[in-house]
């Protein structure tokens, strides 16, 4: 293979001439948290004491807690690059918040080769992020960073600073990008949510029944053991078929199948068009939200995997799609959490869910008027973030391409 002009084969591959390759721990150096006993923790804010900062806390303040300033052995302010060492998922890069960090975490100080910024794209690559992972794979016990490994890890370097900052600013300006339209999804879905407690709010006239009442052929899924599932086939709802204890998602993308022998033994478990709402009956850790309804229009037949329920609406009392609107609102979603059951599956049965009670426009006309609003505003939130997801695709080409040489702005 020809070497561009101006570039060099190395270790990682073409590179430009003048950049040069050192593993990683030239370029940082890596200071491990520390863990102060349990029993020194408070719960709120108070004066002596200081944030506790653990992996968890970058994305939520729900589980915050402090430690008396003088334990704060290791400390850390927004702009330092963050690593979470225990997965998963494991080698998250963090920022953004001030305190004392524990053990599950820990800082990377960028050398004096590199720029802080440049320092905080270059950890986030996800050759790396790869790389790590595997590694981690080959515990037997808790994953975690492989440190030793880590500071081994190759980096091609630009020559200069200032190309280090022609290329941390391109990459921010596409950060940017993406975090203000991920705000412009957030406010969406704020006004969408409350659009929905305004329009299927219970009006007067308003007709009163329970879900069993407006329910038609209503079946539950099939048992599956992992040999039932085939290469081809008869095709399995949800794509993503079952694991052990229930359902592992109502739309991955991963299509499952069965043989046409267990397909035509499980005739009461079959769906096609006619049946217009699939709903989420089993709970499974990290799994989507018990109760999610969701709209089942194709033109194939299915077999329901266990976990779901499957069943047609009279449409000539309720709008199958007013009911999903119905459905996805804080409400409902409380009334599912209120009737699961169970210790080792946790679910809703059948009877509990065909009792529920709920509210809806007397004439099909009004219903539509609704759902289709609301309809609307999903298609338009979904364009958006399918907008954002190609956006993230770029970023992650640019990164590619910007921190290999291949593409210089200098």
């Amino acid at each position: 293979m020809e070497v561009r002009n101006g570039y060099k084969r190395t270790e990682v591959g073409l590179i430009p001439e003048d950049w040069e390759v050192l593993p990683i721990d030239d370029l940082y150096d890596f200071q491990g948290g520390s863990q102060p006993p349990r029993h020194t923790f408070i719960f709120e804010e108070k004066t002596g004491y200081v944030r506790l900062l653990q992996i968890r806390d970058y994305k939520t303040d729900k589980y915050a807690s402090y430690i008396p300033i003088p334990l704060a052995k290791r400390s850390c302010i927004p702009t330092d690059i963050m690593i979470g060492r225990y997965g998963p998922p494991i080698f998250q890069i963090l920022n953004g918040m001030e305190g004392s960090y524990n053990v599950a975490l820990m800082k990377a100080v960028p050398s004096s080769k590199i720029i802080q910024k440049y320092g905080w794209y270059l950890l986030k690559q996800d050759k790396l992020f790869e790389f790590v992972e595997k590694l981690s794979q080959r515990s037997s016990g808790q994953t975690g960073v492989d440190l030793n490994e880590l500071r081994k890890y190759l980096i091609p370097l630009p020559p200069t600073k200032s190309e280090q900052t022609a290329i941390a600013t391109a990459l921010s300006d596409a950060d940017a990008l993406i975090a203000s339209l991920e705000k412009l999804i957030e406010k969406k879905r704020a006004i969408k949510q409350g659009a929905m407690q305004e329009l299927l709010k219970p009006k007067e006239g308003w007709v009163v029944k329970k879900l069993g009442e407006v329910i038609v052929e209503f079946r539950g899924g099939a048992p599956f053991a992992p040999s039932d599932f085939k290469e081809s086939g008869f095709k399995v709802l949800p794509k993503g078929g079952v694991g052990r204890g229930g359902i592992l998602s109502i739309d991955n993308n991963k299509q499952q199948y069965c043989s046409n022998e267990y397909a035509a033994n499980h005739q009461t478990n079959i769906v096609d068009k006619k049946y217009s709402i699939v709903v989420l009956r089993d709970l499974v850790p990290s799994g989507p939200s018990i109760g999610l309804t969701v709209k089942f229009d194709t033109t194939d037949r299915y077999v329901l995997a266990q976990g779901v329920y499957g069943y047609k609406v009279n449409e000539d009392q309720i709008s199958s799609d007013y009911l999903i609107q119905l459905s996805n609102t804080k409400e409902y979603r409380k009334i599912m959490n209120n009737i699961m059951v169970g210790s080792t599956q946790v679910h809703i049965s059948n009877s509990a869910y065909l009792k529920v009670s709920f509210s809806f426009p007397p004439t099909k006309t009004e219903q539509t008027r609704i759902a289709t609003i609301l309809s609307d505003m999903d298609a338009e939130i979904t364009a958006l973030e399918q907008k954002l997801g190609k956006y993230k695709q770029i970023k992650q080409g640019m990164m590619q391409e910007l921190l290999t040489g291949r593409i210089r702005l200098i």
